[in-house]
């Protein structure tokens, strides 16, 4: 009694782990990531995410226009020279291209919409 208890079970989450509701596109293909994502989880996230030190918020628009405005050219240099008073140069990411900066920056623009 107890194997087929067993067996049930491991069926059950079989079945769970097979549903369409979860992460993912509808044909089951995982959900591509965003190639910002890693660099802003990494380097950005800890002021972005609580607006710390004037930081605009990832996810408020408002806060985020008027760097918009000024254009993506602007808001990476503005990135790789750093921003008083908080912003660090190359956001403490001195390994980081200028590509991966301009994806984080895109990332967190993303998230606004």
């Amino acid at each position: 009694m107890q194997r087929w208890k067993n067996a049930c079970c491991a069926s059950l989450l079989l079945l769970a782990a097979c549903s369409e509701s979860g992460p993912g596109t509808a044909d089951g293909a995982a959900a591509p990531v965003h190639p910002g994502k890693a660099t802003y989880e990494r380097f950005c996230f800890s002021c972005h995410a609580a607006g710390i030190a004037g930081a605009p918020k990832t996810g408020d628009a408002d806060a985020w226009a008027p760097r918009l405005a000024r254009g993506m050219d602007q808001m990476l240099q503005s990135t790789v020279d750093g921003m008083p008073p908080g912003m660090p140069a190359r956001g403490l990411c001195f390994d980081c291209s200028d590509e991966q900066l301009t994806d984080a920056i895109d990332y967190m623009l993303v998230q606004n919409r």
